[in-house]
């Protein structure tokens, strides 16, 4: 038990504050860590449970905030300070020759140098410091306004909360924006798409795209999972101290940024061209990708001097790489079912060298792809990576068509069951509907259920699951509560130790909570958030299964497209017979005792909306509202009753709130409110 008193609580929060900045400093900035893994995990579990024991001592910056958990229903619209312009692009030396000479007609017999830099090819993000402390991110949007997305940036550890005020960093502002690039490291878009592959889920499609979407997921702590990384390399301000933009870079990174190293101060267009040659052969062997390079003219005075066109600066240009493409012959076409019975189809190519690696496959992703690269039997096909890791197909190598070829048509039916496909009006893939006698998709659903964050069966991989399902042992995930040992030893490569370490695992597995067995049985579209808050919201299996539309459109995180899913899973007797077997065999099917205690009456009836900075996550608050009754809503309407007011809440809340008449109050009122019982 902690014995610790309320001020030394405090004064230990603020140590472990710093010592985990410091640490996280240390690893993800300067790539120089000097304690464990396993020694910064212990320091912040300690952290986490000084915060969870003193709420009200958690610090703006707390590093706790890395791991995530606020929920972003709404990421509002906010105008930039300074507007985020576009750049002028060049692909050729001419172009960059020309580039220039205008610098050099504009500013005269002035000496000026140029500063190079790697174009990331992330998701541009503008930040905000006040005193030291991260106060906004944006995106780019329009480059006149860009959404917020603090609660998400947050979670990127290469994101300093607090800037570096120690004796070797240079003073900073105290009011500054700094501009860079969020990406995904090939490293993390590998490995989730690795684990994406194993659920049978369809492959995230490249890095930039990924990382534009992870930014504006709603559950922060599913961006933190995702482990995005960002480059700093652009300071804006009021009379900032510094003439020029390579000064105001080193500066940026005392104070704690992630400056890329790449960037270089050169003297003229030798040094530039010499730049880009470079990085077009090394760029290969980076963890990120990158599709160029940006030049920018030093001084801020010659900026200032160059000016603007109306879309973009004077003084800075983007060379683009040329993306490397290939001509190869497309052999076949052939389709890959998922778990959902989502068909992808997959362009077999004549193995071809491209960027380094062999491609013999290409995601052709769905039938209007097909159709609109007009593919024909026997066609050689121009397959081009770019900054992607996935390469693609961009067209047809037309001389090479053979004449009177057939034009290749998308297939109507299941290649693994025969049955024919589907395709609902607004999405994008067919999908084969046979979901109780597709093979793959029932391999594939059995493999869900068991995965790490369903029911955590270590034992059961997906080739042991594909053999079971092969041997017949196997039909669904609820027939492997009644495999019995003896009948997996007779199976090839299968020892007495390793089947009995797979009957105890399924043994174990009845132990896992309510919510993760929802999110194991594979209900489309339910992820593991909207089945915890499924089961907080109605408790049980059986009042899940026999919930009205309009019931389950009360739950939190809960549309229409959810709703509906939901009915129809339960609509199939096939789904609710597994559902039967699995209680019988004695998985929980709904929440415990000890989940159920906690949970009051007290804000019945009452709907609030959580907005702004708190001592706790918003995703704590909203948790604390649900566990007393009450209902928590993204957007203020004439259904909210209370609308809780954080530090930098979004004005445009406020104002409909007011408008509408609408109670704000305080973190402290809510909790006020709620021991009052009103």
């Amino acid at each position: 038990m902690n014995t610790l008193t309320k001020e030394q609580a405090a004064a230990r929060i603020s140590q472990l504050s710093r010592e985990l900045d410091e640490h996280n400093r240390l690893y993800y900035i300067e790539a120089a860590p000097v304690i464990s893994d396993f020694e910064f995990d212990a320091l912040l579990k300690e952290l986490e449970t000084l915060e969870k024991e003193h709420p009200e001592l958690r610090l703006p910056d707390s590093p706790t905030l890395r791991v995530g958990g606020g929920i972003t229903k709404e990421f509002q619209t906010v105008k930039h300070r300074y507007p985020m312009l576009s750049l002028s692009n060049t692909y050729n030396e001419e172009e960059l020759e020309e580039f220039d000479a205008r610098v050099r007609k504009l500013l005269g017999d002035e000496p000026f140098e140029y500063v190079c830099e790697l174009k990331y090819d992330g998701v541009a993000i503008g930040l905000h410091y006040k005193d030291g402390l991260l106060q906004q991110a944006l995106t780019r949007g329009d480059g006149v306004q860009g959404d917020d997305i603090t609660t998400n940036a947050k979670t990127i550890r290469s994101i300093p909360l607090r800037l570096n005020s120690g004796k070797n960093a240079i003073p900073f502002p105290a009011d500054f924006e700094i501009r860079g690039e969020v990406y995904m490291p090939h490293k993390s878009f590998n490995r989730i798409n690795q684990e994406k592959a194993a659920a049978g889920e369809a492959l995230l499609a490249n890095p930039r795209n990924s990382t534009a979407g992870t930014l504006k997921m709603q559950d922060s702590a599913v961006v933190a999972s995702r482990q995005l990384d960002c480059f700093l390399y652009f300071v804006l301000g009021e009379n900032l101290p510094y003439k020029t933009h390579f000064e105001s870079l080193e500066a940026a990174r005392s104070w704690g940024f992630k400056v890329p190293d790449f960037t270089e101060l050169v003297s003229g267009l030798d040094g530039v061209k010499a730049f880009i040659a470079k990085w077009d052969v090394e760029r290969r062997n980076l963890d990120f990708d990158t599709d160029g390079v940006v030049i920018k003219v030093n001084s801020y005075a010659q900026q200032q001097t160059l000016g603007f066109t109306a879309k973009s600066p004077r003084w800075a240009i983007a060379y683009k790489f040329k993306a490397e493409r290939v001509s190869t012959k497309l052999n076949e076409i052939t389709y890959q079912v998922g778990r959902t019975g989502a068909i992808t189809p997959v362009a077999n190519l004549t193995p071809v060298l491209l960027a380094g690696t062999t491609v013999k496959r290409a995601s052709l992703h769905n039938a209007d792809i097909i159709e609109k690269l007009d593919l024909h039997e026997g066609d050689y096909v121009f397959v081009e990576k770019g900054g992607e890791i996935i390469p693609k197909i961009i067209g047809v190598d037309l001389p090479k068509r053979t004449a009177g070829s057939a034009k290749l048509l998308y297939t109507a039916v299941c290649p693994e069951c025969g049955t024919a496909l589907e395709r609902k009006e607004g999405e994008a893939l067919h999908y084969c509907p046979n979901d109780a006698g597709c093979p793959p998709q029932l391999v594939g659903k059995i493999a869900h259920f068991v995965g790490r964050r369903a029911m955590n069966i270590e034992s059961l991989g997906e080739e042991t699951i594909e053999q079971f399902f092969r041997n017949g042992l196997i039909r669904n995930y609820a027939d492997l509560y009644d495999l019995k040992k003896e009948q997996l030893l007779p199976l090839e490569r299968m020892a007495e130790k390793s089947a009995q370490n797979i009957i105890d695992g399924i043994a174990g597995s009845v132990k896992i909570p309510f919510e993760r067995v929802l999110f194991a049985i594979g209900i489309r579209h339910i992820g593991e958030t909207t089945a915890k808050k499924l089961a907080q919201g109605l408790h049980t299996m059986e009042r899940i299964r026999t919930a009205t539309r309009e019931e389950l459109l009360e739950v939190p995180e809960v549309g229409e497209i959810i709703a509906d899913s939901i009915i129809a899973f339960f609509a199939s007797p096939e789904n609710i017979l597994l559902v039967d077997r699995l209680k019988a065999a004695g998985l929980q099917m709904e929440l415990s005792e000890e989940q159920l205690t906690s949970k009051t009456e007290k804000l019945k009836g009452l709907t609030f909306v959580v907005s702004g900075v708190f001592n706790r996550s918003r995703d704590e608050m909203k948790n604390l509202i649900e566990q007393n009754g009450g209902k928590s809503s993204g957007s203020v309407s004439g259904k909210t009753a209370y609308l809780v007011a954080g530090e930098n809440m979004g004005p445009e809340k406020r104002a409909k709130a007011e408008k509408l008449g609408v109670k704000i109050i305080s973190e402290e009122d809510l909790l006020q409110l709620i021991a009052a019982g009103e």
